[in-house]
């Protein structure tokens, strides 16, 4: 079992003494596409710019859905090209430095003692994890699994999908790697589990901090395919020469390990003020909960089926993963390829002057997860529950942003119930903080400011870590307030909070 630490970013060898600036480039990996932005992070400087952008397309192989590794890799090297050319082309010719990896949970490859992949990575949405976390939960119950984890139950858990995985592969398995720690592997040849990631696995021990030994035997998997675990900041290790000679940089380019899960990087760069505040990662999905410094295991966290992942600096994420912009974005796509001629701009411009809280769904229905005609769900949801049906986009769209809102509002109170935290502001970071609307409501229903912004808050929280590493900022506290410094951000104080309060039963 890996002893307790407290996860503070350690100087790379090459920086113990503080710069001025670090030129570094963040990987940020979703789960449709990638990209990689070149920063720089001074004491008063922090700027990220996009260099490039690829696709991340899931392929069929080994009768699997799984992720195309060899796309990504292209596409990383390519954005790591041009982070280096544009460096050099700087007024000041700045040399690129560090790279840091972020992506999605969950996802992992296995390799076998050569350190070759044995199969592409799999997709968290191929069916072959189906009825065996039911089984697992069966056979263990929530309450040990949650007791050690503290991890949401969901069907794609990289448990789950170990249990499913062919015999013989598992058998000539020597590691198991999530995909960015696979990634900084083919970079550097170096073999670890960066913490934030592992958290995701349904297989790591969130009070003693380590691989939960017990439940990976009791699981009968192999104790051997689990890495030693490193932290955010941690040097992961300088390029493999044949990738150097690729990508023709210099020898001096070292990869260090950030917050890889995204919404840990994203966390880390929330411009909070203090400790009393919530946050909402806001893209397809958002992400709503607080940062806590221990995990909360009560029976009601397991029934409201909370979450506890690690984040940086030993803090833990408790947050629930709701529904978010996906009911706009699929209804969006319905209607554009139905011939209406609408735009996002066009509908959030309209919904302002809809009636609020005219009609509104469960947002967290699992009605609502797949695509399709998601117009004719929402109205099907309000003929049902005897509410107006939203019958122009319009209407339809103020349907979805005053859902969103209340069940922001719902989880925060919910965090902060089950937490014990004080809220005295909420953060809503990613894309959703461009979204002015969602924004106002999400403060109007919560009763409490909500602060807009940064909406590149993944990539930010990438590079900070890699600041932190090479002794460019102290600590997470200066990280945030660089981010305040730096960032444009917006505030959104609540209004009109009764008729709010009466629909989430205050």
């Amino acid at each position: 079992m890996d002893s307790p630490t407290t996860n503070a970013p350690q100087a790379s060898p090459t920086a113990q003494a503080r710069q001025k600036t670090l030129t570094a480039a963040a990987v940020d990996l979703g789960a449709s596409s990638g990209r990689v932005l070149l920063g720089h992070v001074g004491q008063d400087t922090l700027t990220a710019k996009v260099v490039h952008r690829f696709a991340n397309e899931p392929i069929e192989a080994a009768g699997r859905l799984s992720w195309d590794l060899d796309a990504l890799w292209d596409g990383i090297l390519a954005g790591i090209r041009a982070a280096t050319e544009t460096a050099a082309a700087l007024p000041d010719a700045s040399r690129l430095e560090s790279v840091g990896i972020d992506s999605w949970g969950v996802d992992y490859g296995l390799l076998d003692e050569s350190g070759a992949l044995i199969a592409p990575p799999a997709h968290y949405r191929d069916g072959r994890t189906a009825g065996v976390m039911e089984r697992v939960r069966a056979q263990l119950g929530d309450a040990e699994i949650y007791a050690r984890t503290g991890l949401q139950f969901m069907a794609f858990n990289t448990a789950y999908q170990l249990l499913a995985e062919q015999p013989d592969d598992l058998a000539r398995a020597a590691a198991m790697l999530m995909i960015p720690d696979l990634l900084c592997h083919r970079l550097t040849g170096t073999i670890g589990a960066e913490r934030t990631n592992a958290s995701t696995t349904q297989l790591y021990d969130v009070t003693r901090s380590g691989w939960s030994d017990d439940l990976i035997a009791k699981l009968d998997l192999p104790r051997r395919i689990f890495p030693p675990l490193r932290e955010p900041g941690e040097p992961v290790g300088t390029l493999l020469p044949h990738v150097r000679s690729a990508l023709g940089v210099n020898d001096g380019l070292r990869v260090t390990a950030v917050a890889s899960h995204d919404t840990a990087s994203a966390v880390a760069a929330v411009p909070a003020e203090g400790e009393h505040f919530a946050y909402i990662s806001c893209g397809t999905w958002s992400l709503v909960g607080v940062e806590l410094p221990a995990p909360v295991l009560s029976a009601d966290s397991l029934a409201a089926n909370f979450t506890n992942e690690v984040g940086v600096d030993g803090t833990v994420r408790y947050l629930r993963n709701v529904m978010g912009l996906w009911l706009l974005q699929e209804s969006l796509r319905h209607w554009q390829e139905s011939g209406e001629q609408v735009s996002l701009e066009g509908l959030l411009a309209a919904a302002e002057t809809e009636p609020p809280l005219r009609s509104v769904v469960d947002a967290e229905s699992e009605e609502f997860l797949a695509p399709g005609d998601m117009p004719g769900r929402i109205r099907a949801y309000c003929r049902r529950t005897n509410q107006p049906e939203p019958t122009t986009p319009a209407a339809l769209t103020r349907c979805v942003i005053d859902s969103l809102a209340l069940a922001h509002a719902r989880n925060v109170g919910l965090a902060e119930r089950l937490s014990g935290a004080q809220v005295d502001v909420v953060h809503i970071v990613g894309g959703g903080a461009l979204n002015t609307l969602l924004c106002q409501l999400t403060a109007d229903a919560c009763g409490r400011p909500v602060v807009a912004g940064p909406v590149e808050a993944t990539a930010l929280g990438n590079l900070l870590v890699q600041a932190r590493a090479y002794g460019v900022i102290p600590d997470r506290v200066a990280g945030r307030a660089l981010v305040r410094q730096t960032q444009q951000l917006r505030r959104h104080d609540p209004r009109d909070t009764d008729r709010w309060r009466a629909h989430l039963g205050d």
